[in-house]
């Protein structure tokens, strides 16, 4: 029997190198490194086609993040992040047989993470039999038989989970959805368990739909905008541009956030040297470096204060909100004392934020997961709803809520269906134009999920896109739960950890990208998608696909239907055109009626959000809620830090593109830990010193060797270290309340066995 992996991305013996840290975002250097990244993995050709088409209206959307694109476009509507993931998905098909001829399994484990996605595209479908030490060729036929056979042998179809990264288009994920609610379960877990469920459930309870209530032409009208718990210049470098017009249009920006991050200090779009404009733009008026985790406590400060200016907006609360009277009562209470303590932000601070706040007329708070992946998640996340309650800041021009969303169709993925827990509204609908009966048990979400495994209740697990092993916390933990499934499958474009630690028997099913032409019977194909404020718009590839032996995602969830539940669906019809999936779905989902003809528009549709269009709330009282939440327990032990994961400038979530995060001035080596001169000394550490990290939960240790200490401006008693590597502390058991998202941004660690190894710079 082989022995069972951990899971864990090997440590890294590459030199780091420090170089200072960037005081400015983008300009020329990210348009170079925006073209040398693709001409290096696609060739010159490719790029150029490929560039000029991403994010066009008639193009394809980036593989990227969700940030939305403006109605009046340029020629070059991508960041270098952007530019990255398209070269990415656009590398030659090196991933094939002759590849698992020549690494076993084993030996790729022994693999950076960088290194395998940078083998290439994944060329035809795999197979890895039952101790077998490589992976095999296998036909598709053979494929979608033995993956069908599995599942109808199940005695149970609780016992299948079905993953769906934010990849995945509008079509494929809601064709997924329909044949796994045929199968008989909810068991949909997706990428938003892990990023923005806090989001969803903090606002559906409050304003009634979990959603953000902000088109992008709300930032050209916004007095102020709130920037807490992000680094855009890093995850959603597109968004600079709408804070830099922003900006010039008089607006005040405020970036909270326990690290300086470049993206907020200065910006320089790259296309504003074609015109002559050698300026960059200064962003942020004010940066707050909130310890982790203390939040919550800053934005009671700043409610406190705008009371007691009386700062309120108390038209909008008596007509619009329910509850103002209890939170009210709540702030009064609340002690100056413990909200200084507990944020790390002085007084005088917490005053200036407070009449920014007094002096908008419009209002945007956007923020992302450093407030999500905490343990007050939900809470924290309705104290800024509570914030812009306070001024009216909800349906208005320029003002509103904005979750920023991770990738590129994560909220799309979560409209048409791909929801472990859905309303009996939303499945009654659903039910409707499918036409046949849904399960209404709710399903396992990602945490669940992973305990099912750990529990020997899951005999099939297929991921439709992602890397979720390296997404997930508690990575060994992990590791070890998949290792108990039966049959796990991948459905990927690139090679990643997922495909190493896996079930007794794994399949490789290798799909087109975003970028590449989708030819079926009826002719070329168009997907679409939902970005972060939800406009759903078509995305149509323009590149030869790079492997014969390549099929879409649509197909193959259809060609499994054709086995599975044949008579649910005419499946053939739904390979054949995309219009005929798109013609259920504008029968079955809210807000999509005559898909076909509404998306075909040249810059789509916006879906309906009373919030925003209305300033009305489908809550039970037809009310905005206010909520009234203790603060979080944030005490440290004398020994201990808080640890938070972050990206590198060089990733995007656990693709890891390069060795370098520029902007912070690391290069060459990811295994870093981020920390405060100020604790460094104290605990007798230099720079290039290397510690182990031992993480506490509820009495339980998990470690983590061979971590390079940093300086970095950083709170106190903080630390930063890049993910996927990280996740090995983050407990499974720690998750947010109400979403069960994990608390990747609170882990209570320990330093241990400092070692010296410095160098020369």
């Amino acid at each position: 029997m082989k022995k069972s992996v951990d899971g864990r991305t090997p440590l890294d013996s590459n030199r780091l190198r420090l170089s200072k840290v960037k005081s400015t975002a983008a300009g020329v250097p990210a348009a170079i490194s925006s073209m040398n990244h693709g001409i290096r993995k696609m060739g010159v050709t490719r790029t150029v086609r490929s560039l000029l088409m991403v994010n066009q209206k008639d193009g394809f959307d980036c593989p990227g993040c969700a940030w939305p694109d403006p109605d009046h476009r340029t020629s070059f509507e991508f960041c270098q992040n952007g530019a990255k993931a398209v070269a990415d998905e656009a590398m030659k098909a090196n991933v094939n047989a002759s590849f698992f001829e020549k690494y076993s399994v084993d030996e790729l484990l022994k693999k950076s993470d960088y290194w395998l996605n940078s083998q290439g595209r994944i060329a035809q479908p795999m197979i890895l039999e039952p101790n077998a030490s490589h992976y095999t060729p296998i036909d598709w036929d053979a494929a979608l038989r033995h993956i069908a056979s599995t599942i109808q042998s199940m005695h149970s179809p609780e016992r299948g989970v079905y993953y769906t990264s934010g990849r995945t288009s509008n079509e494929a994920a809601f064709l997924y959805q329909a044949l796994v609610r045929a199968l008989g379960t909810n068991n949909l877990p997706d990428c938003s368990n892990m990023c923005h469920e806090s989001s969803g459930k903090a606002l559906t309870q409050t304003i009634g739909i979990g959603k953000g209530t902000v088109h992008l032409e709300d930032f050209n009208h916004s007095d102020l905008i709130l920037v807490i718990g992000q680094n855009p210049g890093t995850n959603h470098p597109r968004m600079l541009t709408a804070l830099r017009d922003a900006k010039k249009k008089g607006a005040k920006i405020i970036s909270i956030n326990p690290l300086p991050e470049t993206g907020l200090k200065r910006f320089k779009h790259p296309q504003d040297y074609m015109t002559g404009d050698v300026k960059s733009t200064q962003l942020a008026d004010l940066h707050v470096p909130v310890r982790i985790g203390g939040d919550a406590a800053l934005l009671k400060g700043v409610m406190k204060q705008l009371l007691s200016l009386g700062a309120i907006d108390r038209d909008f609360i008596a007509t619009k909100t329910e509850a103002f009277g209890e939170f009210e009562s709540g702030l009064a209470s609340q002690d100056w004392q413990q909200i200084v303590h507990d944020s790390g932000i002085e007084r005088e601070m917490i005053n200036e934020i407070a009449q920014m706040c007094a002096d908008s007329r419009a209002t945007i708070a956007c923020w992302a997961m450093g407030l999500t992946q905490h343990k007050n998640g939900v809470a924290v996340i309705q104290e800024v709803v509570n914030l812009l309650l306070m001024g009216g800041h909800i349906g208005r021009p320029g003002a509103g809520l904005c979750p920023v969303r991770g990738h590129s169709n994560v909220q799309g993925d979560r409209t048409v269906g791909i929801w472990e827990a859905p309303s009996e509204s939303f499945l009654a609908k659903l039910e409707q134009g499918l036409q046949f009966e849904l399960p209404r048990k709710h399903g396992y979400d990602v945490v669940h999920s992973i305990h099912a495994m750990e529990n020997g209740d899951v005999d099939v697990l297929i991921c439709m896109g992602g890397n979720f092993l390296s997404a997930t916390p508690d990575t060994p933990s992990t590791a070890k739960a998949i290792q108990t499934v039966g049959l796990t499958v991948q459905i990927s474009t690139k090679l990643n950890r997922s495909h190493l630690v896996k079930g007794k028997t794994a399949l490789i099913l290798p799909v087109i990208g975003r970028t590449e032409l989708d030819i079926q019977s009826s002719g070329g194909q168009f997907v679409t998608v939902e970005n972060s404020m939800g406009v759903v718009h078509r995305s149509k590839g323009n590149l030869k696909p790079v492997s014969n032996g390549l099929m879409s995602e649509p197909a193959l969830v259809a060609q499994l239907g054709q086995l599975l539940c044949p008579d649910v669906l005419d499946w053939a019809s739904c390979i054949g055109n995309y219009d005929s999936i798109r013609d259920i779905m504008s029968k079955a989902l809210n807000g999509f009626e005559n898909y076909n003809e509404r998306v075909r528009k040249p810059s789509g549709f916006l879906l309906p959000n009373p919030p925003r269009d209305s300033c009305e709330f489908s809550t039970p009282s037809s009310k905005a809620s206010f909520t009234v939440h203790s603060l979080p327990d944030v005490t440290l032990s004398e020994d201990r830090f808080v640890l938070m994961t972050i990206r590198s400038h060089d990733q995007y979530n656990t693709t890891i593109y390069g060795l370098h995060d520029r902007y912070r001035g690391i290069h060459g080596n990811r295994r870093v830990l981020f920390m405060n001169a100020l604790d460094m000394s104290e605990y007798g550490l230099k720079t290039r010193d290397i510690v182990d990290i031992t993480s506490h939960f509820l009495g339980t240790k998990r470690h983590s060797k061979q971590w390079i200490v940093v300086p970095y401006e950083i709170p106190r008693r903080n630390l930063a270290a890049y993910f996927p590597e990280a996740n090995e502390l983050v407990p499974l058991e720690s998750t947010a309340t109400i979403s069960n998202t994990p608390t990747s941004k609170w882990i209570e660690v320990s330093l241990t066995n400092p070692v010296d190894s410095s160098e020369e710079e």
